[in-house]
């Protein structure tokens, strides 16, 4: 239980900070990510990610998990996840969303991990 607190409070902090980052400073954002055409739509997945990460936090401050959460932090983590994947693939965002890509592999991973020792 101890290590799926860890795990929401680590995912939940990445995502704090990932997310709230175009909100306070669309311009160093652009500087690291690129030019984006659609500052509105950048700012929305950045709320978007930020209630993800408070969720997450509460769940971590609380010292519970309920399987909903556990499903929002991986199913979350796989998409961003897809999403750096692909769309570097197809050349519509910069290589350097895979940095990105590789905590969210990690975050799926674990998650992946900790259901199946559940299981057992």
């Amino acid at each position: 239980m101890e290590q799926i607190r860890w795990l929401l409070l680590i995912q939940g902090l990445y995502f704090l900070v990932t997310g709230v980052w175009p909100l306070v400073s669309m311009r160093t954002f652009e500087a690291i990510t690129g030019p984006k055409t659609d500052d509105w739509l950048v700012k929305t997945v950045g709320l978007l990610v930020t209630v993800i990460a408070v969720v997450l936090l509460w769940e971590a401050w609380q010292n519970r998990i309920v399987p909903e959460v556990a499903l929002l932090a991986a199913g979350s983590a796989a998409v961003l996840l897809a999403v750096d994947i692909v769309y570097v693939a197809k050349r519509v965002i910069r290589p350097v969303y895979l940095l990105d890509a590789l905590p969210e592999a990690l975050f799926v991973a674990a998650w992946a991990l900790a259901w199946m020792l559940r299981l057992r």
